[in-house]
């Protein structure tokens, strides 16, 4: 049973909080949080809080952790947005092989990230991480 869950991008500001926040509200993973390579100050860009609003979730209480081996043992599953983060992690954090994958790896996808460019380049950024949160879910689904 799968019920921790953490999402992890380069800087906690669009990628893995939108992926935290569907996961918990889609999937219903209550432990699902937005993990960093290097935690900034706040959590969520604007752009990023406010289609999430839109869709009524709220990650406004989400804070950014700076990632650790402790985070990465204290979790089921790491979800990462690219091949690169995938490798960085792994090789970071030895313990976490075999239970580090990418949000899109059922797609064969990495996650673009948005930071700096418009509305538009976050809506298409979120539509790929709806995408593999729902095949996720899929598959969290099968193990309860």
């Amino acid at each position: 049973m799968i019920r921790s869950i953490l999402t992890v991008c380069i800087g906690n500001i669009c990628r893995s909080p939108m992926a935290a926040g569907l996961l918990r509200a889609l999937a219903r993973v209550p432990g699902a949080l937005g993990g960093t390579g290097r935690a900034l100050e706040h959590a969520g860009g604007p752009a990023s809080r406010q289609l999430l609003l839109e869709r009524g979730i709220d990650i406004e209480a989400h804070r950014a952790i700076q990632l650790s081996a402790s985070h990465c043992s204290g979790v089921d599953i790491i979800l990462v947005m690219d091949a690169d983060q995938k490798r960085v992690t792994q090789e970071t954090y030895r313990a976490t092989r075999g239970k580090v994958f990418r949000l899109g790896e059922f797609q064969d996808r990495d996650i673009f990230d948005p930071y700096g460019g418009n509305r538009a380049d976050f809506e298409q950024c979120l539509a790929l991480i709806e995408a593999g949160v729902d095949e996720w879910a899929q598959r969290i689904a099968l193990t309860a």
